[in-house]
């Protein structure tokens, strides 16, 4: 009698979920013919996809990932436009956006990365964050393409991405010096300020970077003298990394 009751619990619940998972099933399918007629009423309406994008998302924020993901589906060769558009009408949806276009893999994480970047910059560690966490494998890809697109943000680029991927502490400050060679100061600067304890590799990697960019690396050198780095593990440091004394000597000096 026990397994018997048994038995029809395990069948009651097998088509209980059944029929949820299947309800469910049916209430997206309806959702998205609404978003679907939604979006083409309002491209009628507003002439291009954009703009089409941009009032649907001003007026309805709470729905504006779904209405994204709807028009990426659509129209994935205006995905430049969507993303732009929704990221310009709501710029905190930066890492929603980003993460929905990913998803959707109808380009290359760097290109969603650069578009949604050039939208709204003020916002570029939300995409970075969002995109590495999608695409991890594509985490250096991800900082060098956004220190590209935004370097007067490289320091905010750097730091978020350390902050979420420790362990990639020296490869994410390589690639943003090997983009972009002059923001070098700027990133170590932004890393020594939460991972002091970290110097040697930071200072070492830094330099390092740099001389293979045939950049100058004294104001690498005076960033860590200006972050409380002390002048001797400054000096082991920066030559470990490939500088001579009389560079550092130098760089020490402010000269």
């Amino acid at each position: 009698m026990k397994s018997i009751l048994t038995l029809a619990l395990v069948v009651s619940t097998f088509a209980a979920t059944n029929k949820a998972l299947a309800e469910d099933s049916t209430n997206k399918n309806r959702t998205n013919q609404i978003n679907e007629k939604f979006v083409q009423m309002q491209l009628e309406q507003n002439s291009s996809i954009g703009r089409a994008i941009k009032s649907i998302v001003g007026h309805y924020p709470q729905q504006a990932g779904s209405i994204v993901g709807t028009a990426l589906d659509l129209y994935p060769d205006k995905y430049k436009e969507i993303i732009h558009s929704a990221i310009s009408a709501q710029p905190t949806l930066a890492n929603e956006v980003v993460t929905i276009a990913i998803e959707k893999g109808i380009t290359s994480c760097s290109d969603i990365v650069e578009t949604a970047i050039s939208a709204d910059p003020s916002y570029v560690d939300f995409v970075v964050t969002a995109a590495a966490h999608s695409t991890p494998d594509e985490l250096l890809e991800i900082v060098r393409i956004a220190v590209i697109t935004e370097p007067d943000s490289a320091d905010y680029i750097v730091q978020s991405l350390a902050i979420a991927h420790p362990n990639k502490l020296v490869e994410i400050l390589q690639s943003a010096i090997g983009a972009v060679p002059f923001v070098g100061q700027y990133a170590v600067e932004a890393l020594l300020a939460i991972f002091p304890n970290d110097a040697e590799q930071l200072i070492s990697a830094a330099v390092r970077e740099s001389k293979a960019q045939s950049e100058d690396t004294s104001k690498i050198i005076q960033t860590a003298k200006n972050s409380g780095v002390s002048l001797e593990n400054i000096q082991t440091y920066a030559v470990s990394g490939g500088a001579t004394t009389e560079e550092v000597a130098l760089a020490l000096d402010g000269k």
